[in-house]
């Protein structure tokens, strides 16, 4: 082994920094980030990553977050797709023609997989999510509607809109926004969503229309759509009222053309107008993006749509909100082109079969009741056994919380106030192994709560506040 010596002539250095800067030392780090106000001074750059890394590591982790519907998992190639395509506004057609191209692609390949009639023009555009299609396709109706009345000489002050009291929110704000009474179709008994019996029980002349819900958010049960129009179809026939219907797809649409394809629920109802969809639910893309269908263009009024110029040429557009970044409808065209039919039915029908093999495991468990199976929607909901007395649904899902999965629970509504239920939802990226591990650790959970000798107490101060 060789042998050194120190070397004592030294040439003139730099005089060391009187701080070597360690990352987690910097201004910032060491003192804090500025909150609720914009700081005097800022920071560097890979500081103020860190600092931000690192808060967010106390969120929930989005693959065991079995709440929400939207999509927690991606490819990494159409990740890599989204980063590069962040900056291009989906609105600027005239700037990023090839973005607006597949926007356009979409659109076709959606109206022809919701079978759209080979005659007719459709019309559709993509949006910021699934409830801003459904307020734009509620706009639609309800322009429709009003010049139907106008042209027969009769009012159009006291527009309704019928459906079942499980739709989303979003139905909700239309209808506050735009001032329409919504009509709900309360739950009964075991009927937890609109069926064709109840309908035209709330249809009148100034009903704008009926909204089927493929895909309950509650259950993830599909609402009969061919029931619900062949019933419409026979008010027509015995009064003259024709309602036409919106077809709430936010999640099914992008289930049943693959893995229930005989089912009719679409276009191929002459009733149906107009489709909405979640892209960033089961359409398998990041959020935040959504898709509407109208039938035709008679569907579309063409006073909604909006003629601008200064971006370029002229274009036609109907939304909300204006500028937004394209990278989920490239995301959404990647999807189509890289899986194709065969490889959504696969995906689908893969969360199905987990969802069943999930729910039939819970249902084994002694606690627990099912409340639908994921037969449908890759969605199923159960309760807490009426013989169980110590603890309930809402302490099954604070404790699974702590286990890291986020199961909600909640109450129905009425007229089912009475049944509090808890729901997973099964997407893409949860697999028969995390089902496994789900149940065992609801069994750890439901064995330590059964040994309580009294109930727990409510918790006070959980979620986030606003």
């Amino acid at each position: 082994m060789a042998l050194h010596r120190k070397v004592t002539h030294l040439h003139p250095r730099t005089p060391p920094r009187s701080e070597a800067d360690p990352l987690f030392a910097r201004a910032g780090e060491s003192h804090g980030a500025a909150r609720y106000e914009i700081p005097a001074e800022g920071m560097r750059p890979d500081t103020a990553y860190q600092l931000i890394h690192d808060e967010l590591m106390l969120d929930g982790n989005a693959r065991l977050n079995l709440a929400t519907f939207v999509t927690t998992w991606m490819e990494p190639q159409a990740e890599r797709l989204m980063a590069e395509t962040f900056d291009k506004n989906m609105i600027d057609k005239d700037e990023y023609p090839v973005t607006a191209e597949l926007e356009m692609r979409c659109v076709n390949m959606l109206s022809r997989l919701w079978h759209s009639p080979s005659g007719e023009e459709t019309t559709g555009t993509s949006t910021t999510g699934s409830s801003e299609a459904a307020m734009l396709a509620g706009m639609a109706l309800k322009w429709r509607w009003r010049d139907r009345m106008r042209a027969a000489g009769r009012p159009v002050d006291r527009p309704n809109l019928v459906m079942g009291i499980n739709v989303q929110v979003c139905w909700e704000k239309f209808c506050r926004y735009w001032d329409v009474e919504m009509r709900l179709v309360p739950m009964e008994g075991n009927r937890f969503h609109l069926t064709g019996d109840q309908v035209t029980d709330y249809c009148d002349e100034n009903t704008i229309g009926v909204v089927a819900v493929l895909g309950s958010t509650f259950d993830g049960s599909y609402e009969p759509v061919a029931e619900i129009c062949a019933a419409l179809d026979r008010l027509q026939a015995d009064t003259g009222l024709d309602v036409p219907v919106h077809v709430d797809g936010a999640s099914g649409a992008f289930v049943a053309p693959f893995v229930d394809p005989d089912l009719e629920w679409d276009f191929r109802l002459p009733r149906v107008q107009s489709i909405n969809t979640s892209g960033h639910k089961y359409g398998l893309v990041y959020p935040g993006v959504g898709w509407v269908v109208w039938r035709n263009a008679e569907a579309l009024p063409e006073d909604l749509v909006f003629h601008v110029n200064y971006l370029g040429g002229d274009m036609p557009t109907f939304a909300l909100n204006f500028s937004r970044p394209g990278n989920q409808v490239v995301a959404g065209y990647y999807n189509f082109v890289r899986l194709g039919f065969d490889g959504y039915r696969r995906v689908q029908q893969a969360a199905r079969d987990v969802a069943t093999y999930t729910a039939g495991r819970i249902a084994a468990l002694d606690a627990f009741e099912l409340i639908t199976d994921g037969s449908e929607l890759p969605v199923f909901a159960f309760r807490v056994a009426d013989h169980v007395a110590h603890f309930n649904a809402f302490d099954v899902s604070r404790f699974l919380r702590e286990h890291g999965w986020l199961v909600p629970a909640y109450s129905f509504p009425a007229n089912r106030e009475d049944l509090v239920a808890l729901r997973v939802v099964v997407k893409n990226g949860f697999g028969r192994d995390l089902a496994d591990s789900l149940v065992a650790d609801l069994e750890r959970i439901v064995e330590y709560l059964s040994r309580l000798d009294s109930p727990l107490p409510s918790p006070e101060g959980e979620g986030f506040r606003h």
